[in-house]
């Protein structure tokens, strides 16, 4: 944890642990103020988290969130009222810390001169160059004077913006670019299911994001404010202005857990885990050893959400600890699905039922997850079947492993770009966005109608990348999507059913049936998962290398890119 001091009253610190408040705590702080909202990065705890441990210490603590890089002049208000209130020294945080800083600054900008104001950021290395703009234009970040300006800029530093920006580079290496990414850490995501099941430890699926940003890409370490797509502009934190000659849309998911009531404050203790977060997959992992009898909870909150097999394959790797240890007679394995159906690609459903009646698991469908008491081990689900009246339904549990509602980022579905849902509007084959000609957008946030999984993103990212590439030059050649993604559903240790499809559940297998049959159970398709694919999402994917997933090229007669 790093404190940067910014008055003799305020301190601000890129986003904190639990373990952290303790440090604060003996720094003599008696205020936290957490300035992020729950669920916008994977490995971030919960403010229900954070103040459960100030007050333990005897700290204030107060949620005054704000939406990444979206700072309103009313959150200002609160936050200058906020300051007023609270016992001091108060330590504020956030992602990176900007927020906080920013926050500060414009609730200064009526009583402190712009340059005192500007210096004191600097001191605690913060840009403010851009609130002061916006304090000048009577607070309204004009956008006619750019901060950076490149020819391509890239929204997300995941798994789709890293892969785009190395297969851009791969194809031009003269191309300028840029990615926008505030975060520190790169996660392997598609590994946090193998964590919690035991095979792979945590720190084996991160990676500092320094370290896999291409050679030439620009990285702006900073989160986004908002989108100015008429004016070819990006707004930052700090109101600082970004501007574009293309745009490539690629952010991720934000993950809702404030969505289920209670949940946040169990998070991680009293049996409620979750694979869906970096720090809480080995608790999954420590509860399925522990786990001696009882019922265990496995949840699925509505679609879309980013691998839609996760859920399962925690319940699948869980159940088939306890079958090995002879202790599954004694555990109640249940399945609580919002949705209607086990997968959403009816070939691979037997192959699932076969396991489900191997571990005599429930299967409980149109049951959405609403709320949770860990302190009384109890769940509440709201059921919705169809032709019967809703109602809800009360369950306990040993342990519940919870998937949470998922979504788009807000600064993406309050955006021009987004459609009536809240996703990045794209042509579901180009990519390219429906309104805006020189935008595109790939990965969980766009909305054409595929899986949502690292698997999609390395077929998008060649697709997008030759796209671009073709609209500078000026051709008429156009790749492809054809919707492919991949499900590797890890039905026990050591075999998985390897689902690939396509639009309308297109069967898409990438290895001939005599090796490889996604609609049966097998051990290769396991070596594949635990020892083949990690070394080629770091070592291919997020390079540029495209292996197995060359996109195809379509000429559009009588037509190029403008």
């Amino acid at each position: 944890m790093e404190i940067k001091r910014v008055t003799g009253t305020l301190s601000v610190s890129p986003q904190i642990s639990v373990a952290d408040v303790t440090e604060i705590a003996a720094a003599g702080f008696r205020s936290i103020v957490c300035n992020r909202p729950d669920g916008e990065g994977a490995d971030q705890p919960t403010f229900d988290e954070i103040q459960g441990k100030a007050r333990s210490l005897g700290l204030e603590a107060r949620y005054l969130p704000v939406v990444s890089g979206k700072v309103r002049d009313e959150d200002a208000a609160e936050f200058n009222v906020a300051m007023a209130e609270l016992p001091k020294p108060v330590f504020a945080y956030c992602r990176t810390g900007t927020r906080s800083v920013t926050l500060w600054a414009l609730s200064q900008g009526a009583t402190t001169p712009v340059p005192d104001i500007l210096a004191a950021a600097k001191e605690a290395g913060y840009d403010m160059g851009g609130v002061a703009r916006r304090i000048a234009n009577g607070g309204k970040t004009p956008v006619d004077v750019a901060d950076a300006e490149h020819d391509i800029v890239i929204i997300g530093g995941g798994a789709a913006g890293i892969s785009v920006a190395s297969s851009l580079i791969a194809r031009d290496g003269e191309l300028d670019i840029a990615i926008i990414d505030p975060a520190d850490t790169h996660y392997y995501q598609p590994g946090w299911t193998m964590v919690g099941s035991g095979i792979f430890d945590a720190h084996t699926t991160a990676r500092t994001m320094g370290s896999l940003i291409p050679r030439g890409v620009h990285w702006i370490k900073s989160a986004v404010a908002a989108f100015e797509p008429d004016n070819d502009a990006v707004i930052l934190d700090g109101c600082r202005v970004v501007k574009y000659k293309r745009l490539i849309v690629c952010p991720g998911l934000k993950l809702d857990w404030h969505k289920v009531e209670g949940l946040d404050e169990t998070l991680g203790k009293n049996g409620v885990t979750s694979n869906y977060r970096y720090d809480l997959a080995p608790y999954t992992w420590r509860l399925v050893q522990g786990t001696k009898s009882g019922r265990a909870i496995f949840t699925q909150p509505p679609m879309p959400i980013k691998c839609a097999g996760a859920p399962q394959k925690a319940m699948y790797l869980s159940a088939d600890h306890w079958y090995r240890n002879g202790r599954l007679d004694d555990i109640d394995v249940q399945f609580y699905n919002a949705g209607g159906v086990l997968f959403g690609v009816q070939d691979y459903v037997p192959a699932l039922m076969s396991y489900v009646e191997r571990y005599h698991a429930g299967l409980n469908f149109h049951h959405n997850l609403t709320a949770v008491d860990g302190y009384a081990r109890k769940a509440w689900f709201s059921v919705t079947k169809p032709g019967e009246e809703p109602e809800t339904i009360e369950t306990e549990f040993e342990m519940i492993h919870v998937v949470p509602p998922q979504t788009a980022p807000d600064f993406i579905r309050v955006s021009p770009l987004a459609d009536a849902a809240g996703w990045v509007d794209v042509d579901q084959a180009t990519l390219r966005h429906k309104r805006y000609q020189n935008i595109w957008s790939l990965g969980d946030v766009m909305n054409a109608p595929n899986a949502k999984t690292a698997a999609a993103a390395r077929k998008q990212a060649p697709v997008v990348a030759e796209n671009v590439v073709a609209d500078i030059k000026g051709t008429g050649s156009q790749a492809q999507y054809d919707g492919y993604g991949s499900c590797p559903l890890t039905v026990e240790r050591g075999k998985i059913v390897l689902a690939e499809f396509g639009y309308g559940g297109k069967l898409l297998p990438s290895f001939p049936t005599w090796l490889i049959d996604g609609k049966k159970p097998s051990r290769l398709a396991w070596l594949l998962k635990e020892r083949v694919l990690p070394p080629i999402y770091w070592k291919a994917m997020l390079r540029g290398k495209e292996w197995m997933a060359v996109p195809e090229k379509v000429t559009v007669s009588g037509k190029t890119a403008a």
